[in-house]
């Protein structure tokens, strides 16, 4: 029998040592080895799947997409919306009733859902979950929903979008001309100025980086040394004209929040449009190209996800972790976090709901997952949101719905023109209706 030599060693990061026999010369004596750990419950083990084999820059979903994504997306989306038989209904009906009409018809469609399920009104409702105790609720808030502090300067500087989404609760496209004007913008950076409470610029539109004041409240917003977002849909950085936009903002530092409401073309096009899924990698790509989702370099690319249809978003976390896969496994793609969104019903999702006889379920979908968590920190609370003539909302969808703020309690629209300063807005009532549903149900949307 061949003799064998114990070594005795440390284990090297530390782990606990299993105590063994072993034969040495005949002679059992104790060893400690670092992972002779295994279970005796042998009918428990399992295999775990193989890992796949790090990305290449080979990737497949890769192959002739810059081929594939050059001109301009403008083209295609006209022609879809001329030929999409949901765009023809909307139109028709917005040159009969008006925008005015169409909005309080959406509104009432809504009410009249709540009424069917017997649902009261959206603040009575949160004034009864708030009487019920729950806990971790603060239950010693206003008899209504007020401003807090004012964070956020969330500024809607235009309509005009490369795309025409068949979710958007903007409706925009580019036949939207509305933008916002520079000496309104210059009010907005003067509140921002006046306002040290409010921390972060929150730009959107439409597609922002192709409305004409982008650039000169992105710079104005550096200069006073607050933090950018720009909620962008991709596609308007391979427009022309847009060649150096994506470098710009890297220079600025800007925060990017990108839409993407799936990992795979068939979904995205469905809901955004032909050939945009193609374009969002392209964009995506080259944000990375430039420094954005690397640890060290400070600049953020964050994604959205909303729903392609009447239901929840998936859990955060887990989908985020989806979405990193993919991306990076068939693209090369990374990014920071991934938020999700309930789609709100109304404006375009309102009308497709209504046309598939979804709506009052939906609105039940929403009641029956009020989370009375997410009120605290509902994003009207602490933001101030703007539109492109410069009328103050309480946030982007009261906007949509033209739910103004009025002044000193009067029915005049309260503007940037009239207030200096985002302290002058803390306290004051926040305007709710049943669209709010939205925004705290599940994990909420804010």
């Amino acid at each position: 029998m061949l003799h064998r030599r114990l070594v005795t060693f440390r284990h090297a990061v530390g782990s606990s040592l299993s105590l063994v026999r072993c034969s040495s010369g005949g002679q059992y004596k104790d060893v400690q080895l670092p992972d002779y750990n295994t279970s005796v419950e042998v009918d428990s083990h399992r295999l775990s799947r193989p890992q796949k084999p790090p990305p290449t820059l080979q990737w497949e979903g890769l192959k002739d997409l810059e081929e594939r994504t050059k001109g301009s997306l403008i083209p295609e989306t006209l022609k879809e919306m001329e030929e999409d038989e949901n765009f023809k209904l909307t139109a028709a009906k917005l040159k009969e009733m008006g925008q005015k009409k169409m909005t309080r018809e959406e509104r009432k469609r809504r009410q009249r859902a709540l009424s069917n399920l017997d649902i009261p009104n959206f603040e009575t409702f949160w004034k009864v979950k708030r009487a019920e105790n729950v806990e971790g609720v603060e239950t010693k808030i206003e008899n209504s929903l007020r401003k807090k502090t004012v964070e956020i300067l969330q500024a809607n500087i235009g309509l005009y979008c490369n795309q025409a989404c068949n979710h958007c609760f903007v409706e925009s496209s580019p036949k939207r001309k509305e933008m916002m004007l520079q000496q309104t913008a210059e009010r907005c950076l003067l509140i921002l100025q006046n306002s040290p409470s409010i921390h972060t610029l929150d730009l959107t539109g439409g597609a922002p980086e192709l409305c004409d004041q982008f650039r000169f409240l992105v710079r104005g917003a550096k200069e006073l040394g607050k933090k950018i977002i720009v909620r962008s849909n991709l596609t308007s950085h391979l427009e022309p004209g847009q060649e150096d936009t994506a470098e710009f903002m890297r220079d600025h530092a800007v925060n990017v929040v990108a839409s993407l409401p799936c990992y795979t073309a068939k979904n995205v096009n469905m809901q955004r449009g032909k050939g945009v899924f193609d374009r969002s990698i392209q964009a995506l790509r080259k944000f990375n190209s430039l420094g954005y989702a690397e640890e060290s370099s400070g600049l953020k690319l964050d994604l959205v996800y909303n729903p392609l249809g009447a239901f929840l978003p998936p859990p955060q976390g887990q989908l985020a972790e989806k979405y990193r896969e993919e991306l990076w496994n068939y693209f090369g793609i990374q990014f920071n976090e991934l938020f999700t969104i309930t789609n709100m019903p109304i404006k375009r999702f309102a009308d497709f709901l209504y046309r598939r006889n979804e709506l009052e379920s939906y609105m039940e979908l929403l009641v029956r997952n009020f989370n009375i968590h997410t009120v605290d920190n509902i994003m009207c609370r602490n933001l101030m949101n703007v539109n492109w003539n410069g009328k103050i909302y309480d946030c982007d969808f009261n906007q949509q719905l033209e739910m103004e703020i009025k002044k000193n309690d009067s029915q005049d629209p309260m503007t940037v023109y009239e207030i200096s300063s985002a302290k002058e807005m803390e306290g004051m009532h926040i305007q709710t209706d049943s669209h709010c549903f939205g925004c705290t149900a599940g994990m909420g949307s804010s």
